[in-house]
């Protein structure tokens, strides 16, 4: 077995209350490394088609890559996969903290849960002693409380816990896992497929150092790295601000979501941005596993909000997603309602989406207090926003509409509120304004999870120059924002293809680190001779299998779209008459499926599974 592996994967059957130890073979982990590789894997070998997301027959997947735990910037991270309830296809997330290295610590590379618990339960690791655990004493608790709760049953603060909340618990299609209490593998419902399972949290704490085939040169590298960062400048604001910085640049550019996407620029953006809430409430910064960086914000609001700075504070996309695009400017109402969909274990970017549809829709009188249950959930109105975050992790009044996802929604109100409905598969978009990123709107379009930022291009950083990993991987010439060429394609795909190979990794995207470098801390973990084409191949591999999945699930070029609010130009601002040409968008989707080797609908061409080396896929 290659080293940075433990070659053992837990997997837990929590309908026969079972737990066996699984050890695959080296050539496995190198084809498919770990995170996206792992998931995508296992969902395509062993889910039924049609699967039930919220039923046993679904599979929860915790996945580490062979850098997780390692002691170097970057490597606090996991993945978390299963068939998303809120899409119906393909579904992960990435999360940093500490509960992934210390999952490896105690010897695991991934742990498989199937089945669903007769009554609620958690999973208790300690190196190579497994315990399935009665949870029902935990069940209604938010995630702080039941955190400290297993803490002191197990009788150690250090114990790592990563859980679903309330909102799993209520089966909400886009409740999320929690890491140690404020990192959330947020996007396509993990939480709600925990919560089905009766699994309401995993505590690990782990004794084993990972073992490394060249400790020298990655200590070196190591060493390197946490220089490098005291003065690379994207890390030195990262440490800084973290990435609530976005809100005023982005709103200086015309591209910060607004009232549901209808404009990009927020008249209240310098009351929600990242320098008032570091003057004004931030009373620490925290971060992940062996990373000086520091990125996560931690606030502290008195009462009547009296918001726990245990529990984080708001990153960019919970500010835009709580703040800007629900109209609402009072930066501690966007603290407290952070606070509850972390208490509750609510994913933020899908549950704003969700607040601001309902407000457009209130607004135009498709939904009325009767339906809100008096609330008046225009657009601004603080208090009815933080309402509903409440009653959607609990699944009251209009929250149990708006808990299925904005796609199910829509339909369930009717009255033509689809056109107000911002996704991709069902899956909400992120705070990224497609009209002023057309290449992310393409990214959006095509991506496997629906819409997804953190897989994707964001094209004005490319619009003067290019450098760094995408430079090393061939890329050279800077491209207008607004471009939408065959070379804009190209770059969406080569830069995709990197993120994916992080996610497989595992590794921080936040983390710079070229490829050259990836590449010699791959060979000094592992001690196999690799270099950036078998990487990239991973990340080839990984997408392919996850498109062949949400082929097999009934997906569709037709589901490869976006909203058409974006290919209607914006009315004011500084990109005022600005949108995605239909035509531009359509010809350049389908230039990313012939560069990635899928046909004209799609689907992997056999020959492409051939060359991934999984023509297997093809029989399944």
């Amino acid at each position: 077995m290659a080293n940075g592996y433990s070659g053992k994967i837990l997997r837990v059957d929590l309908s026969k209350g079972t737990t066996q130890v699984e050890t695959p073979a080296e050539n496995f982990y190198r084809q498919y490394l770990g995170g996206r590789g792992f998931v995508s894997y296992f969902l395509f070998r062993e889910l039924g088609r049609g699967e039930n997301p919220l039923g046993p027959g679904n599979k929860l997947i915790f996945a580490n890559g062979p850098v997780t735990g390692v002691p170097i910037a970057g490597s606090g991270r996991n993945s978390v996969g299963a068939k998303s309830p809120l899409t119906g296809g393909y579904g992960d997330a990435e999360v940093g903290g500490y509960w992934g290295a210390e999952l490896k610590h105690a010897g695991y590379d991934a742990v498989i849960i199937e089945g669903k618990a007769e009554h609620p339960v958690y999973l208790w690791i300690e190196d190579s002693k497994v315990e399935i655990r009665d949870a029902r004493h935990l069940w209604g608790k938010t995630t702080l409380e039941c955190q400290k709760a297993i803490q002191a049953e197990l009788g150690s603060e250090s114990i790592r816990v990563c859980q679903t909340g309330i909102a799993g618990e209520n089966q909400v299609r886009y409740a999320c896992v929690v890491n140690d209490l404020n990192h959330a593998a947020g996007r396509a419902g993990m939480g709600a497929v925990m919560g089905s399972k009766n699994l309401r949290a995993i505590a690990v704490k782990g004794s084993q150092k990972v073992e490394l085939a060249d400790s020298e040169a990655v200590s070196s590298l190591a060493k390197w790295l946490a220089e490098d960062l005291k003065t690379n400048r994207a890390a030195v604001n990262m440490s800084q601000s973290g990435t609530a910085g976005g809100v005023e640049a982005l709103n200086t550019m015309g591209g910060l979501p607004t009232r549901n996407f209808q404009q990009g620029v927020f008249e209240g953006a310098p009351k929600i941005s990242g320098a008032v809430m570091k003057e004004s409430m931030l009373v620490r910064r925290g971060g992940c596993y062996a990373c000086p960086i520091r990125c996560k914000p931690h606030v502290s609001v008195p009462a009547p909000h009296n918001v726990d700075p245990e529990y984080g504070g708001p990153e960019y996309e919970t500010l835009a997603a709580l703040g800007s695009d629900c109209g609402v400017d009072d930066l501690k109402a966007v603290a407290k309602a952070n606070e509850l969909c972390t208490a509750y274990g609510l994913d933020t970017i899908s549950t704003g989406a969700c607040i601001a549809f309902a407000m457009e829709c209130f607004e135009n009188g498709i939904l009325t207090e009767k339906d809100t249950g008096g609330l008046k959930l225009n657009f601004g109105n603080a208090q009815a926003m933080s309402q509903m975050v409440e009653m959607i992790a609990r699944k009251t009044g209009l929250g149990k509409v708006l808990a299925e996802g904005v796609a199910r929604a829509a339909k369930t109100i009717g009255k033509g509120a689809e056109r107000f409905a911002m996704h991709v598969k069902g899956q909400e978009i992120p705070m990224h304004e497609p009209r002023f990123k057309p290449g992310l709107g393409v990214g959006y379009a095509i991506s496997l999870t629906g819409a997804d930022h953190c897989h994707n291009i964001h094209d004005n950083m490319y619009a003067a120059r290019v450098g760094g990993v995408m430079r090393d991987l061939g890329v050279f010439d800077p491209l207008p924002t607004q471009d939408l060429s065959p070379a804009k394609v190209r770059m969406l795909m080569y830069g995709s293809l990197w993120q994916h190979l992080l996610n497989s990794l595992v590794f921080c995207q936040f983390v710079p680190l070229s490829v050259d470098r990836m590449v010699d801390l791959v060979r000094g973990i592992t001690g196999w001779q690799t270099n950036a084409w078998e990487l990239i191949k991973v990340a080839e591999r990984s997408i392919t299998m996850a498109q062949a999945f949400n082929i097999r699930e009934g997906k569709a070029k037709a589901d490869d779209g976006l909203p058409a609010r974006f290919f209607t130009p914006f009315t004011a601002g500084p990109l005022n008459g600005v949108s995605i040409k239909e035509a531009a968008f359509t010809q350049a989707r389908d230039t990313y499926y012939s560069m990635v080797g899928w046909d004209k609908d799609g689907v992997p061409t056999l020959a492409k599974l051939q060359e991934l080396g999984i023509e297997w896929v093809a029989k399944a």
